[in-house]
């Protein structure tokens, strides 16, 4: 494979613990940082979705950066989120991003604004434009209601400083085209697609699972590049249940709920999130245990 992997294969967007009152677990952050490293994985992303990132302060995304990054050293990229649906408000928490030691930033599709191509490429541009870190685009139109067209990925990658493309689009064969066309790096963002992705070229992933399979993930990616598809696929079928499971209500709802039930400090959600009820933690019991993961 000679695509590079410019964040390393194996990344999750980590979820940020709360506490019962809000406050976030300052304690449970370090803990799950330091779970993700010695499960295998290359990087950390930080204030994504899945960190709950439209509910934190700049200054508490500051502290998260600073915090895992003291965690997880300096052989671990720590990525973090730093897209928003106004430019301006976007640039500046790239800033401080990189002022908080971030080794990257990913940089979502502007929401609910719906811009057209050309606003999307020059919010992109202007973002690339305003650190000296590696930018990884994110382009997931169900949450975003706008896609990054092929057409503007191509364009895009041109600029030195955008070095991937995160793919939550659900659309392998655009995404072909796409890694045809240019080349750009792209990580799979939905995990029951990881390996269909890695079919068609990507080179790791953003995972939300990687919190709780995160072993089994870097030994799929292992088997794929070491010329072992079946070794693979028999890794990917085996994790269907936790894919489906843990994407049943919400990501970082259940991600949460499963962390709690591995014995971590999954903590509780901020606003409009609410906590896994009872029901929902017991059907994400049996996905959990149906692909092989151990609770306490």
């Amino acid at each position: 494979m000679s695509t590079p992997a410019p964040f390393g294969r194996m990344l999750t967007a980590m979820v940020t613990p709360f506490k019962k009152d809000g406050s976030i677990d300052w304690n449970g952050i370090e803990t799950i940082a330091d779970h993700l490293v010695n499960i295998g994985h290359d990087g950390i992303v930080v204030n994504g979705t899945t960190g709950e990132a439209p509910t934190t302060k700049s200054s508490e995304k500051e502290e998260i950066i600073k915090t895992v990054k003291r965690v997880v050293g300096t052989n671990i990229k720590v990525v973090s989120g730093a897209g928003d649906n106004e430019t301006d408000y976007s640039i500046n928490q790239a800033k401080r991003s990189e002022a908080a030691g971030a080794d990257g930033i990913l940089v979502v599709t502007p929401y609910y604004n719906k811009p057209p191509q050309a606003g999307i490429k020059a919010h992109f541009l202007a973002m690339a434009n305003a650190t000296g870190l590696p930018m990884m685009l994110y382009d997931i139109p169900g949450r975003t209601g706008v896609e990054i067209e092929s057409d503007t990925i191509v364009e895009l990658f041109e600029h030195p400083s955008i070095v991937a493309l995160k793919d939550a689009k659900g659309n392998v064969a655009a995404t072909s085209w796409v890694i045809k066309r240019c080349g750009i790096p792209v990580y799979s963002g939905d995990d029951i697609l990881n390996l269909p992705l890695l079919s068609v070229g990507a080179v790791g992933f953003v995972s939300v699972c990687g919190h709780t399979v995160g072993a089994d993930l870097k030994a799929m990616l292992n088997a794929w590049f070491d010329g072992n598809p079946g070794g693979a696929l028999e890794i990917h079928q085996k994790l269907l249940p936790v894919f489906t499971g843990t994407f049943r209500t919400q990501g970082a709802i259940m991600t949460k709920a499963a962390l709690t039930l591995m014995g971590l400090p999954g903590g509780h959600t901020r606003l409009p999130l609410v906590d896994a009820t009872d029901a929902q933690i017991a059907q994400l019991r049996d996905d959990l245990n149906a692909g092989g993961v151990l609770l306490k």
